[in-house]
């Protein structure tokens, strides 16, 4: 463990890996982050699997069984990543029971394609959930308007949720409520609040993308405020955070609707930064690591990110709490510069539920032609 890795986790981020494929379980590589880079969680998603499961060997002999049996290619898949998380989940089984159950979760997503659909994203995360058979699962739910009520639904049946595609302060503000709803509803249903989990993924690099366009767009003064609006963004949500669960310290309390589920035995919905490898080569690749540091928090890495931090992160205690006043001024002068803060986060949900779709459609391809050629064998 590196010192940048021990102190970003001694400041209470938990580090988890954004990656999972079989090749990393098999060759014990997950077990050795756990040990070594004191990653503490894995997160998945369409993108993931699609490029671990496309022309890897690691996969035929279970590739080779579904072929026999005739089965759909949604059920392949489903039976793929599924298995790999099952695993996964096992690795990091005794993280979970020394976190009690705070850490140690590895995330699936439900099908991309029913992000629209509230009552079928219900019924999937049913199914995963019982499909992979482990406590310490995640069940990714994407932050559309009909994710909103469906979070709240398969909380309130005690199945621990990532809520994943959050781009907008208010939507953010709308995912915390679908938590508390979800948890009174549990709660009122008799289960133990301890037993669910949940985070929020707050997506970081993409906004820099979208909004450094526009900025280079208009061009002058406005260029200035390049690569600045995203860690505003996130500071900005750990703020709203703060307002409704209270701080990790307990100096800022919290909303009197939030301790009378923490009295139940609820625990705060963490906020997750996700997409936090840089877009921008020009950027330090460590930035949506350092300048995203503060308790109760979880910062999920692709492997060069946490590779990076590894190597040359600089951790110097809080960055978001001390900066509320600044990432507010970013945000309000990013609006200045002409910039539609709106249609931003808009344009990124929308995009962001199309790029997990092409990449479930790809993934769907993939498993199908695998199948189809051990038939053929």
């Amino acid at each position: 463990m590196t010192d940048a890795l021990n102190r970003l986790s001694e400041e209470g981020v938990a580090i988890w890996l954004d990656d999972l494929s079989r090749e990393r379980l098999n060759s014990g590589n997950l077990a050795e982050l756990v040990q070594e880079k004191h990653v503490v969680g894995v997160t998945t998603n369409p993108t993931i699997f699609q490029k671990a499961i496309a022309g890897n060997g690691a996969y035929n002999t279970q590739l080779e069984d579904l072929a026999v049996r005739k089965v759909t290619t949604d059920e392949a898949v489903r039976m793929i990543t599924t298995s790999d998380v099952r695993d996964a989940a096992d690795v990091l089984r005794p993280v979970y029971d020394a976190s009690n159950g705070r850490d140690g979760r590895v995330s699936i997503e439900v099908d991309p394609r029913l992000a629209h659909e509230t009552a079928a994203t219900v019924a999937e995360a049913k199914q995963l959930w019982w499909l992979v058979d482990r406590p310490n699962v995640l069940i990714k739910i994407p932050a559309t308007l009909a994710g909103l009520p469906a979070i709240s639904a398969v909380l309130a049946k005690g199945i621990s949720v990532n809520v994943t595609l959050i781009f907008s302060l208010e939507r953010y503000k709308a995912v915390i409520d679908a938590h508390l709803t979800g948890l009174e509803q549990a709660k009122a249903a008799g289960l133990d609040l301890s037993q669910i989990e949940s985070v929020a993924s707050f997506f970081v690099s993409r906004v820099d993308t979208e909004i450094d366009k526009r900025l280079d767009a208009v061009g002058g003064e406005a260029k200035e405020l390049r690569s600045k609006a995203a860690v505003a963004n996130a500071r900005l949500a750990y703020q709203a955070y703060e307002e409704v669960y209270g701080s990790v310290d307990g100096s800022k309390p919290a909303s009197a609707r939030w301790q009378a589920l923490e009295a139940a035995g609820a625990k705060p919905q963490r906020p997750l930064w996700a997409s936090t490898g840089v877009k921008d080569p020009s950027l330090p690749d460590t930035l949506y690591v350092t300048e995203l540091v503060a308790p109760g928090t979880v910062n999920t890495m692709p492997e060069a990110t946490l590779d990076a931090t590894d190597d040359h992160g600089v951790v110097d205690g809080d960055t978001i709490t001390p900066n509320y006043a600044d990432a507010k001024a970013v945000l309000d002068a990013v609006a200045a510069a002409g910039v539609d803060y709106d249609n931003v986060v808009r344009v990124l949900e929308e995009e962001g539920v199309q790029k997990f779709e092409a990449s479930w459609s790809e993934l769907l391809e993939t498993v199908t032609a695998a199948l189809q050629s051990h038939s053929d064998n």
